[in-house]
Parts: C-alpha cells; structure tokens; sequence
C-alpha cells in the first residue's frame, strides 16, 4: 500500500503540504487530512459547505477528500461527515473500496490492516462521491479522537480495476485533470480582452462576448441576434429586475461551470432564489438545476410556499416533487397552510392548489 500524501487544513483554510512520492498506478493507498483548529471550521463553514482536501493519486485516478464540519444536509446539521470523491472524468465506472478511520499520529503511519472496505462505482467529479461518515459532533467532542482542538483521519482506498489492462492510465504519466474552466475563469477576473459592459445594479460588469454566447441562448440572441445589444445606458447593457451580487454570482458559473459561490453577506435560500430565477431567464439549465438541488435542503415551514411558488413559476418539477413531499406530511401541511405565505399560494398559483388537493386526495 502506498502512502498518497498530506492535506492540512488549518483554522478553516486548506494549507500547502508536502506529498510523499508514490506509485501512481499502485491500486491501493492512503490519504491523511489533518485538521488543526476544529472550533473554527465548525463555527465558519455553513451546513451543505465543505473544505476540499489537496487531490492525490491511488490506482492511477486522482481523488480528494470533502470535509463537512456541520453536515451535508439540514437533517445532519448536528453531524460531521467526510467524503471521497473521483477528481476526474472517466468512460466507465471506476470499482473501489474504502474506509476512513481515526489516527492519533500522522506521523506513525506504516501502512496496516485495513479492517473494514466498502465498495462503491465512482463514475465521474460531482456525481461520484459517497459521504462514508456521518459522526455526531456531541459524541466525537467528547472523544479521544480530539485532541487539543485537532484531529486526523485517514482515507484508505483500493481501487479494483486493473487500470493498465484498460489502458485507461499509465504509471509513468500523470495527467491532470481538466483545467479549461479555470483559464476562463482568470480571463473573466483580468478582464483580458473583454468586449461588452453590463450594468446591474447600479454596477459594471465587463465580459467576453463570445464565451457568453456559447454559454446562453438568451446572450448569444442578445449579443448577436435580432435583438442585439438590449437597453444600453453609457456604452453598458443595462440588466434591469437583477441584483448585482446574483449578476456576479451567475456571470462565475459561466466562466466556471461550478456551482456558484455565495458571499458571506448573502441570505443563502434567498440568494438561491434569486439565482434560480436568473438561470432560467438565461437558459443556464446545469446553473437552475444547481439551484434546485439546494433549494430542496430549504424548504421548512417558513420557506415552504414561496419555494413551491417559484418552483411553479420557472417550471422546476424536482423542486415541487420536494416541496409536496414536505407537504405530504399532515402536520408540516397544516402548520403552512395557518401562514400568510399559503393565503398568497392560493391566490398567485392555483394550478398548484389542485395539485396539492389531488396530491392530498384518498
């Protein structure tokens, strides 16, 4: 077994460590994520967020660690959890086992027995990860695993293919994942070559033309269709029904293709909205489903109808399956149904209501 290297995190930040050399393509291998100030990841890093470990090697696949100090969902907001993830794209699944495990000592790490492996297909970034661990925070505060507000984990992987039979990975050549989203994504920052100005907000944005294009139908239309140009206000587009921050965040995933990242100032569920709403006015369909996915981790009693009347209104049908499926719950339902965002429900979205009554209906 191979030792894959060191990530640490310190204080919330993912710190620049040195890796050990080891054989690429060996099938199987071990990665240490130490963390060092536990209170502060805990108290700056939000539920759903995660710090990303430094990617390593094992069976020729890159791989990274996911580090979710208050839970992945709302429902494991008293919990921690780690998660392995697949850095890369692949053709066909990659089979691997693994096991995360408590150490005392990052510096007492011969390799040893792994007890316990649980297999899982990796099929590609984003959709390839498993969350292994889910630990009460209580219960590992009060642990021998925490010690001086630090703690280490260690992720041993096996990969089950036999990568050099595929011909899939060599042992003698790396090769890095892609990077094009982050070349964009410092043009966007530079400002290098930037062709058109939007003004939201009070706001300028400039951008490139030719990446917003290939990116949006509704830009490419704007920019070089019938309808080209738009409003201009002093040589700018003029993005009026938008706040700044929600242009900001959208004009990144274009550039990135990543899930936008929200500033600290943001009311999260809000911002989802708004980002959601945005997605759909320019046809950003891998951005709306993004928007989704978080806002179904949203939706409580308070949230609920303006959620399902979003949902609704830019016809996002997993978001109204999630909020029914709140909704299907008698108690959940009738505690809504005494707010005044229901009255609101019934009056702007009545095709919802006989949604809901059908849904409802012996």
């Amino acid at each position: 077994m191979s030792f894959a290297g060191i990530s640490l995190i310190q204080d919330g930040r993912l710190l620049p460590s040195a890796s050990a050399a080891n054989n690429a393509g060996s099938p199987s291998g071990y990665h240490l994520l130490v963390v060092e100030g536990y209170s502060r990841t805990k108290a700056g890093v939000l539920n759903g967020r995660y710090i990303q470990s430094r990617s390593f090697r094992v069976g020729g696949y890159l791989w990274f660690l996911e580090y979710y100090p208050n839970g992945v969902l709302p429902r494991y907001a008293d919990f921690f959890s780690v998660s392995l993830v697949l850095a890369q794209d692949v053709a066909e699944p990659v089979k691997a086992k693994y096991e995360f495990s408590f150490i005392d000592q990052a510096d007492k790490q011969e390799p040893s027995h792994i007890r316990k492996l649980t297999a899982y297909d990796f099929s590609m970034k984003y959709d390839g990860s498993s969350s292994s661990e889910f630990i009460r925070r209580d219960a590992f505060e009060g642990s021998e695993h925490l010690k001086d507000d630090s703690f280490t984990i260690r992720c041993d992987v096996l990969v089950i293919d036999d990568v050099d039979s595929k011909g899939t990975a060599s042992p003698f050549v790396t090769v890095p994942p892609p990077d094009m989203q982050r070349h964009f994504t410092d043009l966007l920052m530079a400002k290098e070559g930037t062709d058109v100005t939007f003004k939201v907000g009070g706001e300028m944005f400039a951008a490139h033309r030719c990446v917003l294009a290939a990116r949006s139908r509704v830009f490419k239309a704007e920019l070089f269709g019938p309808m080209k140009e738009g409003t201009v206000t002093a040589g700018a587009i003029l993005v009026e029904e938008m706040d700044a921050p929600v242009f900001r965040a959208m004009l990144a995933f274009i550039y990135s293709d990543t899930e936008p990242v929200l500033e600290e100032e943001d009311d999260e569920d809000v911002m989802w909205q708004h980002l959601l709403a945005a997605a759909d006015r320019y046809d950003l369909q891998r951005m709306k489903l993004m928007c989704e996915d978080k806002l179904c981790r949203f939706i409580d009693l308070n949230t609920t109808t303006a959620i399902l009347a979003l949902a609704e209104s830019h016809h996002c049908d997993g978001l109204k399956k999630a909020c029914y499926d709140f909704l299907g719950t008698p108690g959940n339902l009738k505690a809504v149904m005494a707010t005044d965002g229901f009255d609101h429900l019934t009056k702007s979205c009545p095709s919802v209501m006989k949604e809901l009554i059908a849904m409802l209906a012996p």
